[in-house]
């Protein structure tokens, strides 16, 4: 199991309320707006603030998109084309099966996580980062025929972890000295994950909540 480099995909995703369409820097002066909207909400979330913090911050997920480790989004609000945050797959992994496996000539990833997802203050709670869950884990274990999507958050987050929770994530523990966070220390994470075998059900909880 591993970091692989999987061929580089663009597409968008479409739901009732947003939007999921590939990050650009066309982008920035959206980012740099919903980022503005109130900066106190990210204290365990890199966010860009201002236009050159947004450039970089799209250019490091273009260059991880172009080595086939992640696909990075803008989220975009479908009633008036705003964007009020961005998501992302990443950490793509495909598995050693041996030959003759059924899932050996799988083109896709066999596992993923989705993260460095942050929404603008006005759009939380407002059902957007279910549509956006929903989508995304749709694509994931019903396109890509995934076995397992991960999502980590700073376990000081509490509020992102109780989002995870509520959108059937399982809590696996909590791995120590995990990332950098946001405020430049070395960051523990709460790990959640959802595997195949339960995301009929996820899948209904998220439907329902939208």
């Amino acid at each position: 199991m591993g970091n692989i480099t999987l061929q580089t995909e663009s597409f968008t995703l479409t739901g009732k309320l947003i939007r999921l369409e590939p990050l650009g820097f066309g982008h920035i002066d959206g980012l740099v707006a919903a980022a503005a909207a109130d900066p106190s909400l990210y204290t365990w979330t890199a966010v860009p603030q201002g236009a050159v913090e947004a450039r970089q911050y799209i250019e490091t997920a273009m260059d991880a998109r172009d080595a086939g480790t992640a696909i990075p989004f803008a989220t975009v609000r479908i009633s008036d084309g705003a964007v009020i945050g961005s998501t992302r797959f990443f950490n793509m992994e495909r598995w050693a099966w041996p030959k003759g496996h059924a899932r050996r000539g799988n083109p896709h990833a066999d596992a993923c996580e989705i993260g460095h997802t942050w929404l603008t203050g006005p759009a939380i709670r407002t059902g957007v980062n279910t549509e956006a869950k929903l989508l995304m884990l749709t694509h994931a274990f019903e396109t890509w025929q995934m076995l397992r999507v991960c999502l980590h958050t700073d376990a000081r987050n509490l509020r992102s972890r109780a989002a995870i929770e509520r959108i059937g994530g399982k809590f696996e523990g909590i791995l120590r000295a995990h990332r950098l966070a946001a405020d430049s220390t070395a960051r523990d994470s709460a790990r959640f994950s959802i595997v195949a075998a339960e995301w009929p059900e996820v899948k209904q909880r998220l439907s329902i909540s939208r």
